[in-house]
């Protein structure tokens, strides 16, 4: 990492394991920003007017909408970006809600993803229903999906689990490694 570079640390992993705290709390930590689940809040207003989540039309909208979002936060950012999700977390989606399939576009930004280090959360953090979260009983199978996305990729990543205070410090002593390496 130059120094002008800002280092861009994906939060990574299924649904209800804590990404979005642990995004805020290590914002705060850095001094820096973050950047919220642009999904999150796209497909809450799909839901309220509608009645249903997504369809495969919604993706690269919100593939897009992150890109964008991330792009305009990080000119703002100290160093480090923390990023609530990324293009990996909508193919990883797709794939596992529409019986495979990815498209073309989406495969290509995931597997070209320009971000420095993921923080791969734990399922072992309960499970917080709300009205866009679905499957609970597959958290493990998701876990491994994300796992092994990583690995294909070659993407570099550590598993973060345990309570959200050990989350934290853990991810600190990984990120002032990189820093230092840097």
């Amino acid at each position: 990492m130059s120094k002008n570079k800002i280092l861009k640390i994906v939060l990574f992993g299924p649904e209800s394991t804590g990404k979005t705290t642990l995004a805020k709390k290590l914002a705060t930590h850095y001094k820096t920003n973050w950047v919220p689940e642009f999904a999150r809040e796209y497909l809450q207003k799909k839901w309220d007017q509608k009645g249903y989540v997504c369809s495969l039309k919604d993706l690269p909208i919100i593939m897009n909408g992150q890109r964008n979002l991330e792009d305009e936060i990080l000119e703002k950012s100290n160093r480090i970006l923390f990023c609530d999700t990324n293009c990996v977390v909508t193919q990883i989606w797709s794939q596992t809600h529409f019986n495979g399939y990815c498209s073309e576009e989406i495969l290509s930004n995931a597997k070209n993803s320009d971000h420095d280090f993921y923080l791969l959360t734990d399922i072992d953090v309960p499970w917080k229903k709300d009205s866009l979260r679905d499957r609970p009983n597959e958290r493990k199978k998701m876990l491994n999906i994300f796992k092994t996305t990583l690995d294909e990729y070659k993407f570099p990543y550590k598993l973060i689990s345990g309570t959200i205070k050990s989350r934290i410090e853990k991810s600190i002593k990984i990120i002032d490694k990189i820093i230092l390496k840097s």
